[in-house]
């Protein structure tokens, strides 16, 4: 009888994650939700098509604590502030439905955006609900549309998320200055490196 009640335990559990957790969005999906509103730091609601600029929009799923979050924050600003000099909108989702009442909080954000001087909007992805039609699952995970909201690359800023002094390419940036050029992306996909998001 124990052996029943753990197998169905097991079940009950692998099924539950099965429906929190989408597979993540395969290159040359158009953008899932992209005009769903979420409460931006400033204190207005935005979508991430609102953010969107003439070239695209790089979405970043972040939080305020992660150590791969803190280790790549410079990475973080350079290339926000190079999106939007490509005229490239650039929104980064808080996804950590679990930590909400604490170092996630709204105050915390609002906090942290300050501090970082972030240029764009730092968003609360209430319930996760981006995270899970993305199928994103890491903090920093970068997800970069064209001016269709077609995704185009998905994955990590550079190649080295531990160590700055030890990139060998800048995935993100190379495919951004792809984008804007009208190019093929040479690399479409890498592998994210970060903190779980945590969904519960």
């Amino acid at each position: 009888m124990k052996r029943v009640l753990s197998i169905f335990a097991v079940t009950a559990f692998a099924t539950t994650m099965a429906f929190t957790v989408a597979e993540v969005l395969p290159i040359g999906s158009i953008m899932p939700k992209s005009s769903l509103k979420m409460k931006d730091v400033s204190g207005k609601e935005i979508s991430i098509k609102e953010a969107a600029k003439e070239k695209g929009v790089l979405v970043m799923f972040s939080c305020n604590t992660c150590p791969y979050v803190i280790k790549n924050e410079e990475r973080t600003t350079e290339i926000g502030r190079f999106a939007q000099k490509m005229n490239v909108g650039v929104i980064v989702l808080n996804s950590n439905e679990a930590y909400r009442s604490g170092e996630d909080s709204y105050e915390a954000m609002k906090s942290y955006a300050a501090e970082r001087k972030y240029e764009w909007n730092y968003v609360v992805d209430k319930n996760h609900e981006m995270a899970d039609a993305f199928g994103a699952n890491r903090t920093p995970e970068c997800f970069l549309f064209d001016n269709n909201l077609k995704l185009v690359y998905h994955g990590a800023i550079d190649d080295n998320p531990s160590d700055e002094t030890s990139v060998n390419r800048r995935h993100l940036k190379e495919a951004i200055n792809e984008l804007v050029a009208g190019k093929e992306i040479s690399v479409k996909e890498s592998r994210s490196v970060g903190c779980t998001i945590k969904r519960n």
